[in-house]
């Protein structure tokens, strides 16, 4: 008689499926917003424009001589037009009642790690248009060099401080390994400590340098040295807002997300771009 050997597969089909928790897509965390102009005094849809003065100019005069005036007037520099933001997700009675995860409450903080992540992807967009001039080269990996000739730059301008370096990632990469044990830094130990102990984060001449991962990476890559506070700015007119909506005749409800705002460069020539690779490390 032929022997029979019992196996999982024999039962696999009747064998229930464990679920874990469903995970989130992995998102940066939204940073751009801390660090720029911020206003919220409106609510409509009113264009912002900021003006510029014309600047005056010292002459050297004789004892006798009648001072003629100059210009000193004002012209619109930088424009911030509003535009509304949003997204929703229809969730069934038979999805709800039926998954057992809490569909609803996710749904909604996907909502809004989401519209955080546009924020804040939508203002480091703006660092290639930045005025105040660039460091770096498409295709070439940042270096040391680059960061002190944006600093350089910066003080030449008078840009009002502080100051914050803004990098993707692969960007900050090449900085790291120009200083590994064994590289060659002269006189800094200091540096090649500080960087191995805050890879993330770092400060170079009283400058902070952050990550942002929301910046496109690729080979021409754009990163930034600029004002806090002032070069870029952010004007809400309506915070985010997550609305719940029943449909009965779908039988579900909408979860509608949306948001209304304006963003862009604000004093571009207190803003320097750092262009430089930014692939991912071999």
């Amino acid at each position: 008689m032929p022997t029979q050997i019992n196996t999982y597969g024999d039962i696999a089909s009747l064998a229930n499926t464990i679920y874990e928790d469903a995970m989130f897509v992995a998102r940066e965390n939204n940073l751009m917003a801390a660090l720029v102009q911020v206003f919220n005094d409106r609510s409509n849809d009113e264009l912002r424009k900021n003006q510029k003065y014309t600047s005056a100019t010292i002459n050297e005069i004789a004892e006798t001589d009648d001072l003629a005036s100059q210009a000193f007037t004002p012209s619109v520099d930088q424009t911030l037009t509003p535009a509304e933001y949003g997204a929703q997700f229809f969730i069934t009675d038979k999805r709800r009642e039926a998954d057992r995860l809490n569909v609803t409450q996710d749904a909604s903080l996907e909502l809004g790690k989401a519209f955080g992540q546009k924020v804040d992807t939508l203002l480091v967009s703006k660092f290639n248009a930045l005025t105040g001039g660039t460091v770096g080269a498409a295709g070439s990996n940042l270096t040391w060099a680059n960061v002190f000739a944006g600093i350089a730059k910066m003080r030449a301008a008078f840009a009002p401080q502080p100051w914050t370096i803004v990098l993707h990632s692969y960007q900050y990469y090449a900085l790291g390994t120009a200083v590994l044990p064994g590289v060659t830094v002269t006189n800094s130990p200091a540096l090649q400590d500080a960087v191995y102990r805050q890879f993330y984060q770092n400060s170079v001449s009283g400058v902070d340098i952050v990550l942002d991962d929301n910046i496109t990476s690729g080979t021409s890559c754009f990163g930034a040295i600029f004002s806090r506070g002032l070069s870029l700015a952010l004007d809400w007119r309506r915070g985010m807002r997550i609305e719940p909506e029943r449909d009965a005749s779908k039988r579900g409800f909408e979860l509608n997300l949306s948001g209304r705002f304006a963003y862009g460069i604000w004093r571009p020539q207190y803003g320097i771009a750092i262009n430089t690779a930014g692939t991912a490390p071999a």
